[in-house]
């Protein structure tokens, strides 16, 4: 059977990277750097924006690349800040997701070119919804809070880079992710038990990283995700 070598390594923050606490341990680091002397392609692939990464990744020597909203929002080149592929969830598809969510108790939030936004409203209760104390603070610092998000839709020109629902109740969780399945429309992820994550169909974490190698000359079969993705 013929070696492959791993020469791109693709990891997920929330439960894989950062602690519960949500901190990147010195050791994590290390080997991270010790993977890019080899020559490794070591990038982020998370859920989250890039004004959710954590700055001392973002700045990481070496960590050249990052994909961001599962692959939905962009593939960036870190150095650069040059965008080289995305693939957005359009506004039409975004307010019927959205419409969808009313329908629960939930805490909505859109996110636009890297950044993440909800109402004000829900903001308050972000305790309610977010199960991880944790993610409490990451959430507070990161959220531009707006009046209400269906205006922000038509103010802001361009589509999306995704919509995302946390549920206080586990039951409604799994009606909701079974009404926007049957639209068709939609690429569903749960990072967390309690959440959805909700891109433009046929996009993922996965066909970014390949689409990544294919840009830089690797093959699939060179390529490594570590993470837990539904």
């Amino acid at each position: 059977m013929e070696k492959k070598e791993i020469k791109i390594v693709g990891l997920d923050l929330d439960g894989t990277l950062l602690t519960d606490k949500k901190e990147l341990l010195p050791y994590t680091k290390n080997v991270i750097g010790e993977a890019l002397q080899h020559g490794t392609v070591v990038l982020v692939a998370t859920g989250r924006p890039w004004t959710g990464v954590p700055e001392e990744l973002r700045e990481l020597p070496g960590m050249d690349y990052a994909l961001t909203a599962n692959g939905g929002a962009r593939i960036i080149e870190t150095r650069t800040g040059k965008v080289l592929e995305e693939h957005l969830l359009s506004k039409e598809a975004a307010k019927k997701a959205i419409a969808i969510g009313r329908k629960y108790d939930t805490l909505l939030e859109v996110y636009f070119d890297g950044q993440g936004y909800a109402q004000k409203d829900e903001i308050a209760q972000v305790r309610k919804y977010h199960k991880n104390p944790n993610m409490w603070d990451y959430f507070l610092r990161t959220r531009i809070a707006v009046d209400r998000l269906e205006d922000l839709l038509d103010e802001k020109e361009g589509n999306l880079d995704k919509v995302q629902m946390l549920f206080a109740d586990m039951e409604e969780r799994e009606e909701a992710w079974k009404e926007l399945e049957r639209e068709g429309v939609f690429e569903l992820v749960g990072s967390l038990q309690y959440n959805i994550e909700i891109n433009a169909v046929g996009v993922n974490k996965g066909t970014g990283l390949v689409n990544l190698g294919k840009m830089l000359g690797i093959r699939r079969e060179e390529i490594m995700a570590c993470g837990g993705w539904r």
